[in-house]
């Protein structure tokens, strides 16, 4: 037999919604979860009246969110990149042309230093034009060619084979003159989750070669394919470090949808990339939200509201839906509908 506390519990359940024959739906990110800090409050005995969201603490302020994402795969990953390195003549890295600083794991470089490299900054369509061209000087070197490419459409990636000509032009005549006439050159590719690696092979190996998608972590497992004539390419999963030193790189990463918004607070997020557009102040930011010099003045959190109400987005009650309105500027700044924008510079990193 329940107790009567468990039988008075029940009483203040929320009532199910006519329309749908469900109750009411939590407030919170994507995924569900509460802000650190705040604790759940009893359903009302009614149908709930809509409660106005709470303000992120670390609105408009240098505090970001505790972000750390690192699976068991991502461990199994790096230990078989440190075994297949002695199988390839040269790496192939992909970096975000719009945080190639923050999309450059420091344990791949590191593990890659010594072998020639060809960095791909991917993305550069929805990159700012003049900082991908100062990166591609800042990244370049003796062993080292940068192209910028946008792997989606095809720009740039023809490049990319007589980049690896050049760059193992000695290594091809050396095998050459011991009677080797058509040696293959093996190249790994390595990069973050979402930074295009997929799409990359896809493009260049033949159509549907590699899985990919709008999603980290699809590719699991080591994977060969022909480049061209003489160019065999090792796919590895993507993969992340196990821990940000600047918490400021692991939320450009989830800016960029290189970590999953389902373990983030999504409005904190969103807040945090106002704060960057604010300063950047892109056309295609101020016009697609109607934003005026009063609007862009007024702390994240609460233009955050005014976006949601511009766009219509509201809750019972008139209030702003300003988790709607996060998902959804994190979304068309991911698909470059605020303007062409590079979060980082040579110069600060």
């Amino acid at each position: 037999m329940k107790s009567d506390t468990s039988m008075k519990s029940q009483k203040n359940f929320p009532k199910k919604n006519k329309s749908t024959g469900r109750p009411p739906q939590k407030q919170g990110g994507r995924s569900g979860a509460r802000m650190k800090g705040s604790a759940a409050k009893p359903a009302a005995k009614l149908a709930p009246k809509p409660k106005k969201q709470k303000k992120p603490a670390a609105s408009d302020s240098p505090h970001t969110q505790t972000i750390q994402w690192f699976p068991g795969h991502m461990t199994k990953t790096k230990r078989q990149i440190e075994r297949d390195l002695r199988l390839v003549d040269a790496v192939a890295e992909i970096l975000d042309a719009r945080i190639p600083i923050s999309s450059r794991n420091p344990d791949i470089a590191s593990l890659t230093s010594g072998k020639p490299r060809v960095i791909l900054l991917n993305k550069c369509d929805m990159a700012d034009k003049k900082a991908t061209r100062d990166w591609v000087d800042a990244l370049s070197g003796d062993k080292v060619r940068v192209i910028p490419v946008d792997c989606k459409s095809g720009r740039g990636v023809e490049r990319f084979v007589p980049a690896l000509s050049e760059l193992l032009a000695e290594k091809i005549d050396a095998y050459r003159k011991k009677g080797m006439l058509n040696p293959t050159m093996r190249v790994m590719i390595v990069g973050i989750p979402n930074v295009g690696k997929s799409t990359f092979i896809n493009r260049i190996a033949g159509k549907n070669k590699a899985q990919s998608a709008d999603r980290p972590g699809v590719t699991r497992g080591n994977q060969w394919f022909t480049v061209s004539k003489g160019f065999e390419m090792l796919d590895t999963p993507g993969v992340l470090w196990p821990k940000f030193d600047d918490q400021t790189v692991g939320e450009r990463l989830a800016f960029t949808g290189a970590i999953k918004d389902n373990i983030m607070d999504i409005e904190l997020l969103a807040v945090r990339l106002l704060d960057l557009l604010k300063e950047l102040r892109t056309p295609e930011f101020i016009e697609r939200y109607s934003l005026t010099d009063d609007d862009l003045s007024l702390p994240s959190y609460e233009l955050l509201a005014v976006i949601a109400k511009h766009r219509g987005m509201l809750v019972s009650g008139g209030e702003a839906d300003t988790e709607r309105a996060s998902a959804t500027v994190l979304d068309e700044f991911r698909a470059s509908k605020l303007g062409r924008i590079t979060l980082e510079s040579p110069e600060k990193k």
